[in-house]
């Protein structure tokens, strides 16, 4: 009788998650039908492009469990998106799925790691090879599968730029990067950006500069020039000024000699700034003038993301000494590497350097997988040409929505700035986290960020298509108009 009343509960929960993934298939319908039926003429609500496929059913936790365990047994400082945070169980492409089947548009790509898309078939594959393989040893024996990745990221990289390391993350990447330029030149004065973010760990919160992400712990050797935000910063788009500051630092911060200059090409955490044009081929100037290396951090926007190039230094016609990069790289296996030239690589051999997990074949399977896949799919071409119509879509609601301040970033690596008033670039700080929950309740999920938290971060997977940009633009046109 127990066994019976048990295989019923069952199968009535199943039942009852079916009706609800059913419910929830048919809601763009209801919602237009109900939109239509309440008399609000000229108003159209936007609806999910076709996608065929269907996620297994759930029947894991709900969102209220998980909540609950999250709050008693994981950090405090964990904080999540939404008044009702969202329980994302299955992900497959450009798209997210919640516990009860209803589908998201990701315009976020899990803070611009998901490149391939959710679940690509190749990348899991690939994984599932290698872990049935072998899925752990230790850089102390020989396997193919560092020694393959290693050799065609190298193959993607400038000059003279192919001595891999690989690391855990983008923070690991990071602060190896800027012990490297230390040993290498000797001295301990590193040059970092106001508004950057390179990482939490010791060395890269000292490079990171926002108050939000930085505690009162000792963070010497880096000095912050000022950003080149063509949007809010004094010179506006005029490179070569802000990059006087940099050699004025030199001079005056300094002994004269630096070991570095960390950079991002596009600012992912501090809002998506793009650097102001010409600005980096004159501080690589007054860096090299000063014995320092180059670093460029490419965690958010390496990987095809800004389109016109694989990397985003390229994009101001630099070849910097030091890559690092995580994110994209694995389409979220925990992985990051930092590419350097043999010369420099080489100071690590004054003493032992050793990654347990750096180089782990499973993660490099992954990694070597995404290659392949943005090279056979043309995802580069393909962030270049949705995100140009993304961002010349998300320009022309700016004329139609005075909140909007500024449109920015390039590829699939996009930024809409929110304000209050266009004059003084008031932040939206409330705004934009109505603007969020609309945009979510329609089925379009994207990331916020800037020091203000007033900056919409557009870092969807590559696969985003121009039926994808249409509807996320859309979204927020509707959401923008119930403001």
């Amino acid at each position: 009788m127990q066994k019976f009343a048990t295989s019923l509960n069952r199968l009535t929960t199943a039942k009852d998650q079916l009706f609800r993934r059913c419910r929830c298939y048919s809601q763009l319908a209801q919602r237009q039908s109900s939109a239509e039926e309440s008399g609000e003429s000229g108003v159209r609500v936007p609806i999910l492009p076709a996608f065929d496929y269907s996620p297994p059913l759930y029947d894991g936790p709900t969102a209220e469990e998980i909540l609950k365990k999250r709050k008693e047994f994981l950090s405090p400082s964990m904080f999540c998106f939404y008044k009702k945070p969202l329980n994302i169980v299955h992900g497959k492409m450009q798209y997210l799925f919640d516990e009860n089947g209803r589908r998201f548009l990701d315009g976020f790509g899990g803070i611009a790691t998901v490149n391939c898309g959710h679940c690509h078939p190749d990348v899991v594959q690939a994984i599932i090879k290698q872990t049935t393989t072998l899925q752990h040893s230790t850089i102390l024996y020989l396997n193919h599968s560092i020694a393959d990745f290693a050799a065609a990221l190298a193959a993607k990289m400038p000059g003279d730029l192919k001595v891999v390391f690989f690391t855990n993350s983008g923070t690991e990447a990071n602060e190896l990067a800027m012990m490297i330029a230390r040993l290498y030149t000797g001295c301990q004065d590193i040059i970092s950006l106001r508004n950057a973010y390179h990482g939490n760990a010791a060395g890269t919160m000292g490079a990171t500069a926002q108050s939000n992400w930085k505690f009162n712990v000792v963070q010497n050797g880096v000095h912050h020039a000022i950003n080149p935000d063509p949007y809010r910063g004094v010179f506006g788009y005029d490179g070569e000024k802000y990059a006087k500051d940099v050699e004025d630092l030199i001079q005056f911060g300094t002994s004269g000699q630096v070991a570095g200059f960390i950079f991002e090409a596009i600012q992912g955490v501090g809002g998506i700034v793009e650097l102001a044009p010409n600005y980096l081929p004159p501080v690589y100037n007054s860096i090299k003038k000063a014995g320092g290396l180059v670093i460029a951090d490419e965690v958010q926007s390496g990987f095809a993301r800004t389109g016109t190039n694989f990397w985003g230094f390229q994009n101001q016609g630099i070849v910097p000494d030091i890559v690092t990069m995580a994110k994209g790289i694995g389409n979220g296996i925990p992985l990051g590497a930092v590419v350097t030239t043999p010369e420099i690589a080489n100071v690590l051999t004054r003493r032992n350097y050793f990654n347990t997990f750096g180089g782990n074949p499973v993660c490099t399977a992954a990694g070597h997988a995404v290659l392949k896949v943005i090279e056979r799919e043309n995802l580069q071409e393909n962030a270049h040409v949705v995100g140009s119509y993304l961002k010349e879509r998300l320009t022309a609601l700016k004329d139609k929505h005075e909140i909007i301040g500024d449109v920015r970033g390039r590829g699939l690596i996009l930024g809409v700035e929110l304000v209050t008033d266009r004059k003084l670039k008031t932040p939206a700080k409330t705004e934009i986290l109505e603007i969020m929950e609309k945009m979510k309740d329609l089925g379009v999920l994207v990331g916020k960020g800037g020091f203000q938290g007033n900056v919409f971060r557009i870092t969807p997977p590559l696969c985003f298509t121009k039926e994808d940009a249409d509807f996320l633009v859309d979204a927020m046109d509707y959401s923008m108009s119930k403001l």
